[in-house]
């Protein structure tokens, strides 16, 4: 199944014609998060999933399947390709490589949350913004201290997450956190539709151009590894977002740009750009309320 939240707070299955079965009052859930609370809840929505959509793709507002999860959780430089990618242009790294073993994961804040048809939205018409292509999934249940053997065990689903990136020297969690910052979408296909997590055909296209094209067996560190060290004396909650790292292949948006992301067996979406009319340079941190 593929889910979908759309509307704001309505939750439905795609269908593989793009339309969307309307779940919400079938299975009476009236929650603002409503995937998070079919997770949590004692719902099942298989009877559904041969329905006659209500509604067409086009004819509804997608927003990210999951509204506002606890935690992000995302792994750095997690493919060998863009190890060297990095290591080769200072603008998207200034440090030598590292793994999840050396430095752990960084955290992307949930409000930067946004779904497919919100778009993105460049904060600085003077910095680099780049584009990443990435596999993540939601956890379906609580988990803490778990073996990589069994996380799989533990993953509701899984979607695309776009994870937009300000280049330059400030934290990792600063530049991947402003707004429109995490694109998850446009659904979340239950982990029995997918057969191997780690042999998926990624693509992502930029206003036609492919610029990132990759296999997810290429991963350093496969999803369920991600989840064991992740859960090391940190509860990963129902509904917490992970994201497993990008390939090679990363440039830069601008006003106007059209991303056109793609995971095999999980989806695609097209996802706007566009740039507020701000200078980096020109913004000043004051303090004691004076310049």
């Amino acid at each position: 199944m593929r889910f979908v939240r759309f509307n704001e707070d309505r939750l439905g299955l795609l269908t593989d014609d793009d339309g969307v079965v309307d779940l919400t009052d079938r299975l009476s859930i009236d929650a603002e998060d409503p995937l998070v609370e079919y997770i949590n809840g004692d719902y099942d929505a298989s009877e559904y999933a041969d329905a006659d959509p209500d509604y067409d793709r086009s004819e509804v507002e997608l927003g990210s399947p999951v509204e506002r999860p606890g935690k992000v959780i995302a792994a750095p430089l997690n493919y060998e390709n863009h190890i060297e990618e990095a290591l080769a242009d200072r603008d998207i790294t200034t440090e030598e490589w590292f793994s999840i073993e050396d430095k752990g994961y960084f955290l992307k804040a949930p409000s930067s949350v946004v779904g497919p048809d919100h778009g993105v939205e460049l904060p600085f018409s003077d910095r680099r913004v780049d584009h990443e292509i990435e596999l993540a999934f939601v956890m379906g249940e609580d988990v803490k201290d778990v073996d990589a053997e069994d996380a799989w065990d533990h993953i509701f689903g899984y979607t695309i997450l776009l994870d937009i990136s300000v280049r330059g020297d400030q934290d990792r969690s600063n530049r991947k956190s402003y707004d429109t910052f995490t694109v998850i979408g446009p659904a979340v296909v239950t982990a029995d539709e997918i057969e191997d997590p780690q042999d998926l055909q990624m693509e992502l296209e930029l206003n036609g151009d492919r610029k990132q094209y990759e296999n997810t067996g290429d991963m350093v560190y496969t999803c369920a590894d991600i989840v064991e060290y992740a859960s090391l004396g940190a509860t990963i909650e129902a509904g917490d977002v992970i994201t497993t790292g990008t390939p090679e292949g990363v440039s830069e948006l601008s006003d106007g740009d059209t991303i056109d992301a793609e995971i095999e067996d999980v989806g695609r979406m097209l996802v706007d750009v566009t740039e507020r009319d701000m200078r980096f340079e020109d913004v000043h941190v004051t303090k004691g309320g004076q310049e």
